[in-house]
């Protein structure tokens, strides 16, 4: 199939409007989508989607995101220009994605779960073979330090990336450490916006 241009952002917290996006193949926006996770919020983002002029979009989940959690059916239907995936697979673009919104427990928001066996249990859904993962989170040791020096990331992602070896992971989640690095065949991307404020990363990837 050829080149396929990711075009990969997180964390814009409402302020979907701000960013700058680049032309690209597809669209991936990593969670928090929303400031206080309000199903109200979703009709904006839903409109900013459609604007956008990529073939493809997929969009998961973050931890801001509470009516993904609250009222998940009524908020998958609210996007509609967009793939929104939660725990699944999906075919686009000649890759296969899997999306997820999950991370260790941090301040008491959505989609937290304790470390350990129960967010082992999640990232053992993920298929080997997976082109792109999408997670909110990132795993320990890469892209995950705070602004006061903690590391943030999970071990267990971690292990199960390094087990499947997707060709990106991407996340966000922690705004202060963005950035993109290789590591073991794997290009891992935490593509946090900061609130609108840092612009779309964009990786390109050969398709089959």
């Amino acid at each position: 199939m050829g080149r396929v241009r990711l075009v990969l952002t997180a964390d814009t917290h409402g302020t979907h409007d701000r960013l700058k996006v680049p032309d690209g193949d597809v669209f991936v926006h990593a969670g928090d989508v929303t400031l206080l996770g309000g199903l109200e919020e979703l009709g904006p983002f839903n409109e900013f989607l459609r604007r956008l002029p990529h073939a493809h979009k997929v969009v998961i989940a973050g931890n801001h995101d509470w009516c993904f959690q609250k009222q998940p059916a009524q908020a998958r239907g609210m996007i509609t220009a967009a793939r929104y995936l939660q725990d699944e697979a999906a075919r686009i673009a000649g890759l296969d994605f899997y999306g997820s919104p999950w991370q260790p427990w941090f301040y008491d928001w959505a989609f937290n779960l304790p470390r350990g066996q129960a967010l082992a249990e999640k990232w053992a859904l993920i298929p080997p073979g997976t082109d792109v993962l999408v997670t909110h989170g990132p795993p320990r040791g890469i892209g995950d330090g705070t602004w006061d020096g903690r590391r943030e990331g999970c071990d267990e992602l971690l292990r199960r990336v390094m087990e499947i070896r997707p060709r990106v992971h991407l996340f966000g989640h922690i705004h202060e450490a963005a950035g993109i690095w290789e590591r073991d065949g794997v290009t891992f991307v935490n593509a946090s916006s900061n609130e609108g404020e840092r612009g779309p990363f964009v990786v390109d990837i050969e398709a089959e």
